[in-house]
């Protein structure tokens, strides 16, 4: 099937039709069953929009995106259809509304062809949360995609759309694309509209791309970006043409220390990492090691924040407003308990205990605030760094991806993620690179982080480090 949106404009100018090109991502969504990526194939409305796409391109009316299938993480909203944040307690509810980010999509004439699996309410680092079952690694299935957007990840990864959305809170876009081999963008907070996302934690959530190249990553980006009314988090600075790349010469890279230091570290991850910097010298550019000496405090950090802000944001599913009402209780009180205890599983609740814990009185100095304030010092020193380097370098992830139910503890769990919130604590975009190939056969990533609002720089970089793996 047709893995990016050059194959298939290339595919559309030898004769083939929207349509058919949908049908083709059908066929594959079938056969790869298996892999559970998707809750809900939107069959006949996506033959529907892909018929439209197909009289505008016939009239000379069709818009940047035609032709490309994007399959929506199951926290987005999409008008008519349903969403659950592959969860009991919104089983059943249809959204109401279109996400911004996604009708930027339509009005390009993009073809939405269903919902994708992920981690309940956005919360995991390996797709196993869901109240629909684990996803698989369309590479072996026997483990993890990485999470919370694993759906995603996977079925761009199989050739079962191609592109799809997905949400980053604390790498959920970046971690499955390093277990995928697929590129993840996390970009800067506020330069996507988060109307219309399903939140987690509102100060750290943002939409971002899965694809198989990079161009399409840019290109999705430059639709998707933007103003919007109904988000005042959302930037009004301006839209760059990220897609037409410039790669630059004499580049100054960071690297930081700690990263590459990390207990644990893959060793065949750490010595590819450190092949690329060897090339990236002999090219020209200044590649250094800086010490970044937090980065034991980031994953703690940003637990806390994240689970004080879930408290908040998932009160409001509750068995009254819509979703899961448990059939037999009695009176308001036991509605919302027996509800919220049957319709949330047990991530999602030992989330909103321990935000709910850190919030509360006598502890909200002690955690929350403090937390807050370690948060200003993340931030100012990723802000020092980024004035003397074009980007920072540190791996995607500490390991390829991992069997599934292998990691019992959560908090072994929690630490999948020590690269990449970084950037959801600071803000920063963030994107995780397909660079390599581990022994056990599996891919592994390689992550940038640039500067606030310089995703146009982030990708030209990146174009440089994808030729430099081409030449390899």
């Amino acid at each position: 099937m047709y893995k990016t949106f050059a194959e298939v404009t290339s595919a559309l100018a030898s004769g083939s039709s929207v349509v058919d090109v949908v049908r083709g991502y059908l066929v594959a969504i079938q056969q790869k069953s298996s892999l559970n990526a998707f809750l809900e194939v939107f069959e006949e409305s996506a033959l529907e929009q892909a018929a439209k796409v197909d009289e505008k391109r016939a009239n000379g009316q069709a818009g940047r995106l035609a032709g490309m299938v994007i399959g929506l993480k199951d926290n987005l909203c999409f008008k008519g259809h349903k969403v659950t944040a592959s969860s009991k307690i919104l089983d059943g509810f249809e959204s109401l509304y279109t996400a911004t980010a996604v009708q930027r999509l339509l009005d390009e004439d993009a073809v939405i062809i269903g919902r994708l699996n992920c981690d309940e309410f956005a919360m995991g680092s390996s797709n196993e949360n869901s109240a629909f079952g684990p996803v698989k690694n369309n590479l072996n299935e026997s483990l993890v995609p990485g999470g919370s957007s694993g759906g995603s990840a996977v079925a761009v990864s199989a050739g079962l759309c191609t592109a799809s959305l997905g949400s980053d809170t604390g790498g959920s876009i970046r971690q499955p694309a390093s277990f995928t081999g697929t590129f993840g963008l996390k970009p800067t907070y506020g330069r996507i509209s988060r109307y219309g996302l399903i939140a987690y934690a509102s100060s750290f959530d943002q939409i971002g791309p899965f694809t198989n190249d990079l161009k399409d990553a840019a290109l999705l980006l430059e639709v998707m970006a933007g103003k919007d009314d109904f988000d005042s988090t959302a930037s009004s600075k301006n839209v760059d043409s990220y897609s037409s790349f410039r790669p630059k010469a004499g580049l100054k890279i960071a690297v930081l220390k700690e990263a590459f230091e990390l207990d644990g570290m893959d060793t065949e991850i750490r010595s590819s990492l450190d092949q690329q910097i060897k090339k990236l010298r002999a090219l020209g550019h200044e590649v250094e090691t800086v010490s970044f000496p937090y980065l034991e405090q980031m994953v703690p950090t940003y637990y806390v924040l994240t689970t004080a802000e879930a408290s908040s944001n998932l009160s409001r599913f509750d068995g009254v407003h819509y979703g899961y009402r448990y059939p037999d209780a009695k009176g308001v009180e036991d509605t919302y308990k027996k509800s919220r205890s049957i319709g949330f599983g047990p991530e999602v609740k030992r989330r909103i205990m321990a935000g709910t814990f850190v919030l509360s009185h006598g502890y909200y100095d002690a955690y929350y605030t403090k937390a807050q304030k370690v948060r200003r010092v993340l931030r100012d020193k990723t802000e020092e760094i980024l004035s003397q380097y074009d980007v920072i370098l540190t791996p995607s992830t500490p390991s390829t991806a991992f069997g599934l139910d292998s990691v019992k503890d959560p908090i072994q769990m929690y630490l999948q993620d020590i690269f990449t919130v970084h950037a959801n604590l600071t803000g920063h975009p963030a994107i995780s690179l397909p660079i390599g190939k581990h022994s056990n056969g599996m891919p592994f990533g390689l992550q940038l982080m640039g500067k606030s609002f310089g995703e146009k720089d982030l990708f030209d970089i990146a174009s440089v480090f994808i030729n430099n793996s081409k030449d390899a």
